[in-house]
């Protein structure tokens, strides 16, 4: 986070670490966090440096989608709305799925709007809680 503080942009926000399971083939656990940055960058521009960082820092992008990996920095919202091209978007598409994303979301912008959906991160949270309880 402080990488990214001094690369980017303000980081106006960071929320706690928390560990997860791995989603997908990896059989490590993963240390997950949030951060609001405040950035001139476009969302691609953004990404490429947020790509570049992570190669970095040691990760080797292979083939196969979610293997085990140093790093894994991703645009979830942009205060800008949707942003679609091929290789970004936003809303990130399975944010809304993750709790590992939310719950560290919810801790720094729990009235953040998606765009898509209306919802706070807050609200978008609950759903899943609830429906991760019924299932």
């Amino acid at each position: 986070m402080e990488l990214l503080h001094e690369t980017l942009g303000e980081v106006t926000a960071c929320s706690a670490i928390t560990a997860s399971a791995p989603v997908g083939p990896s059989q490590r656990q993963y240390a997950n966090a949030a951060l609001l940055l405040q950035s001139r960058l476009n969302p691609r521009s953004l990404l490429n440096v947020l790509q570049d960082t992570e190669a970095m820092l040691g990760r080797v992008r292979r083939g196969q989608r979610w293997q085990a990996r140093t790093l894994d920095l991703d645009i979830v919202l942009w205060s800008g709305g949707i942003f679609a091209a091929p290789e970004l978007i936003i809303p990130h598409p399975l944010y809304r799925e993750r709790s590992f994303v939310l719950g560290p979301a919810a801790q720094i912008a729990p009235l953040w709007r998606d765009p898509l959906t209306g919802l706070t991160i807050r609200q978008t949270a609950a759903r899943l809680s609830r429906w991760k309880r019924k299932a």
